[in-house]
């Protein structure tokens, strides 16, 4: 096996072109001796509730613990129903399961990779009490058409934006059949994921587009008693200190990872053009290769990952030629979560998601991919598939 020449992601470029500012940052936390919450995360906070549009946002230690506690914000719990979709990371599902209630799955388009909305009504039931959709890989859900069926049969949203940070909402959907109405498109149209529904939760796992040094997440609401309830179930259930008044977590955002994050929120939006260039580089290389489906390019999809779909049994053969070319590569997801052993037997196989766990292969994505790399990997991929 030849060594890895071209990683799936490489963060030290971006280190580097802001070094100076992260290092400043760093020691202004060490020397003000605060450490955990504080003016850094207060601030933060600030900073990205600006950027978002919304009231508040409440800065927590994973995004796993952000859909959590969104979840127990809202009331949900055991016996309730929440619709989301099989093709995710498992923390979507589990935060589900944790807070007592089950997760109902939905399956999900294959052009977007994003839970197919026409299926939703099909699955609601009395005791459904939310949908948790996904902004899969950086590209905004159907969210138009999922706010309208939420109105109409009263059921909250939490938004996982754990890949999403930066992306909007275009009304462009990819598979629009006009199905929700024009006033509720236009409504919606030109927000960031993560401020349209209840509540919006975010990962700052250093891979992500927003990415902090270390675990970080964050929820996103403009409901003042959700914010509340929020912030108290980050530090143990408790308004005042020493009073709690339910059981809560140790879930709060470090000042250090605060203060990395506040340089980086500058730079979002030229990263995710940035990473827009290279998935535009690799279609105009890959759109007319036989036996590749390549992802459509949407005004406010934000690439956290370039993924596409490799189709008649090639994909385990494509990646095993590219790692062999040095070329790292991704399967984001082998098994989709509704399959996993932890629900084993729970749950008929969806055949969309079942499908793409067979063909989607994540090929390396970062700002700073040069066109000389993305001309290697479709070059080993074209011959490939040829």
């Amino acid at each position: 096996m030849n060594d890895i020449i071209i990683p799936i992601l490489d963060l030290t470029t971006q280190y580097q072109s802001i070094q100076t500012e992260i290092q400043e940052a760093m020691n202004r936390v060490l020397e003000s001796g605060r450490f955990i919450l504080g003016e850094e995360v207060a601030q933060f906070e600030q900073a990205v509730a600006n950027y978002l549009g919304v009231k508040h946002a409440i800065g927590v230690n994973s995004g796993t613990d952000a859909l959590i506690i969104s979840l127990r914000s809202l009331g949900i719990g055991k016996g309730d129903e929440v619709i989301t979709t099989p093709f995710s990371f498992f923390a979507t599902a589990e935060a589900v399961s944790q807070v007592g209630a089950i997760p109902i799955f939905v399956d999900v388009e294959a052009d977007t990779f994003n839970i197919n909305p026409r299926k939703i009504i099909q699955k609601i039931t009395p005791q459904t009490q939310a949908i948790l959709p996904v902004h899969l890989y950086g590209n905004p859900a159907a969210i138009a058409q999922i706010v309208e069926i939420a109105k109409t049969y009263n059921l909250k949203i939490v938004e996982d934006c754990a890949q999403s940070f930066g992306a909007k909402y275009e009304a462009d959907c990819v598979t629009c059949q006009q199905e929700c109405s024009e006033t509720m498109r236009l409504s919606q149209q030109g927000k960031f994921t993560g401020s349209i529904g209840d509540m919006g939760a975010f990962s700052f796992f250093p891979t992500k587009n927003l990415g902090a040094y270390g675990d970080g997440g964050l929820i996103a609401t403009d409901d003042d008693q959700l914010a509340e309830s929020a912030r108290m179930l980050r530090v143990h259930g408790e308004r005042k200190k020493y009073h709690n008044e339910m059981f809560g977590y140790n879930s709060r955002l470090d000042a250090l990872q605060a203060a990395i994050l506040r340089v980086k929120l500058k730079y979002i939006d030229q990263w995710n053009e940035q990473r827009r260039r290279v998935a535009q580089e690799y279609n105009e290389r890959l759109s007319a290769v036989e036996n590749l489906i390549t992802p459509t390019l949407k005004k406010g999809h934000v690439f956290h990952q370039y993924t596409v779909r490799i189709l008649g049994g090639k994909r385990d053969q494509l990646r095993d030629r590219l790692r062999d070319a040095g070329i790292a590569t991704m399967i984001y997801y082998p098994v989709s979560q509704d399959q996993l052993p932890v629900y084993e037997g729970r749950y008929e196989k969806l055949p969309v998601s079942e499908r793409l766990t067979q063909e989607v292969l994540s090929l390396p994505i970062w700002p700073e991919l040069t066109t000389a790399n993305i001309d290697t990997i479709t070059e080993v991929i074209k011959t490939d598939l040829a």
